[in-house]
């Protein structure tokens, strides 16, 4: 039988996703010297990674040829891929990367849903998620609104405003989630998770609803999982996704917003918590991660929408983006969702903000661009997969690293050298110390086999 031998992943600004010879590789045994270990203490099982289906993603994959679309899918989602991607979001009705707002039911006062419909989805979202489920037809789907119908919320709108906190309102908003989860299964998708609402703290120009923490709990207490319950869903339904706190919400607003304001809120409530199954953190939930695992590890973690930078996509920002993955890593999450997979360059939504994305298409010339961010995943992803375990670090070098670990014993380290100067690497992987000389600000991936 063959050896499986080490391997060893590099990119730098200039030369991306770049495989080092096994001659750079200096092997020794003995872990005195490390400064990095990776140890026999196990985390969190990885649920994997993935992005966002949304409609500009959809609009920019449409301007390429047949080979070069087909290519582009196959990096994102077969499990040969580059990225093999195992759970992806959708939106429930308009996103704020979509072509224009609308929600699943316009019809005012429908309480009963008899008007509910995803005609609008078989234009765009619908035949992007089935492509990808065609290359890897494990893919989990997890889906948020934006925003409710206009009719159930004050002020009438998409963007801004709040639900209607009345009874008949609340038990039509679990209605509506009920009726996606179903008219989805009808298209032969498996809806696997619903969050109740992207960006709960959002009060936006773009779709967007706000909730308190309270609010949260009753729904999911008093509406939205009896509603599961009584029409015999197996989705879970996930706390998510939150997105505070913003550092200074505490001190300069006067406002608690923090873990206690809405993860705590609901989860200390043993009728809202039976409901439950994990919870999805994004852009300021970053600084309650922690403290939510720390109290209820039994839970699973996703961080729900990776930040998005301004279009530029450049080294720069996937710098600070690698160090977003370390961070939730570190802090439990068992999935990382990255926002747009694909769109036209600069990123340009319907309201006016420009966002990165992995891959960039010119509808001029069909060019496709692997942008930085696309690398930052890759290291991330493509040698790992759902059931691999993270495995604790040890050393001077842990607070730039995550370690799996597979099931067959095999090791993947993740690291960053964030320093403008080359460093030298001392990882201990059992009874072998790897030393590595690790190029100016640059990713790695190191892959190395039990034994």
């Amino acid at each position: 039988m063959e050896q499986k031998r080490i391997q060893w992943w590099t990119s730098t600004e200039t030369n991306l996703w770049k495989e080092n010879p096994n001659e750079s590789i200096h092997i020794e045994h003995g872990i005195a010297d490390a400064n990095l270990s990776v140890t026999d203490v196990l985390h969190q099982e990885l649920e994997g990674f993935g992005g966002c289906f949304n409609e500009l993603g959809f609009a920019a994959l449409k301007h390429l040829p047949h080979e070069s679309r087909r290519e582009v899918m196959h990096a994102l989602f077969h499990p040969d891929g580059e990225q093999a991607f195992s759970i992806c979001r959708m939106p429930i009705g308009a996103s704020d990367y979509a072509l224009e707002w609308y929600s699943l039911n316009e019809t005012d006062g429908d309480l009963a849903m008899e008007h509910f419909s995803i005609d609008r989805d078989r234009e765009y979202l619908i035949p992007y998620i089935k492509e990808a489920l065609a290359l890897n037809p494990h893919l989990k789907l997890f889906a948020s609104p934006w925003s409710p119908p206009t009719w159930m919320k004050f002020p009438k709108s998409y963007n801004y405003g709040t639900l209607r906190w009345e009874k008949e309102i609340l038990e039509a908003y679990a209605l509506y989630f009920v009726r996606f989860v179903q008219a989805y299964k009808e298209e032969g998708i498996t809806i696997h998770q619903v969050h109740v609402q992207n960006e709960v703290v959002a009060d936006q120009k773009f779709p967007s609803c706000v909730w308190t923490g309270e609010q949260l709990r009753e729904f999911i207490r008093d509406y939205l999982g009896p509603a599961f319950e009584q029409h015999g869903l197996d989705t879970e339904i996930w706390l998510g996704t939150i997105n505070a706190p913003e550092e200074w919400d505490e001190w300069l607003k006067k406002k608690e917003s923090d873990f206690n304001a809405f993860a705590n809120t609901v989860l200390s409530d043993p009728e809202a918590y039976k409901y439950v199954k994990g919870v999805g953190y994004q852009w300021a939930g970053k600084h309650a991660i922690q403290r939510t695992a720390l109290s209820y590890p039994e839970l699973r973690y996703m961080q729900t929408e990776n930040e998005c930078g301004d279009g530029e996509n450049t080294w720069f920002y996937a710098r600070y983006v690698f160090n977003l993955y370390q961070h939730y890593f570190t802090n439990g999450v068992n999935a990382y969702i990255y926002w747009n997979m694909v769109l036209e360059p600069k990123g340009r939504s319907t309201w006016g903000w420009e966002q990165n994305a992995m891959l960039t298409i010119d509808k001029e010339n069909g060019q496709v661009i692997r942008n930085p961010e696309f690398y930052v995943m890759k290291h991330f992803s493509h040698f790992t997969a759902p059931s691999d375990r993270r495995a604790a670090l040890q050393g001077p070098w842990t607070g730039n690293a995550i370690a799996f670990k597979k099931p067959d014993g095999t090791s993947v380290v993740v690291l960053t050298n964030p320093f403008k100067d080359v460093r030298e690497l001392r990882l201990a992987v059992g009874d072998k110390v790897l030393q590595l000389q690790l190029e100016p600000e640059s990713f790695h991936t190191i892959v190395v086999p039990e034994g």
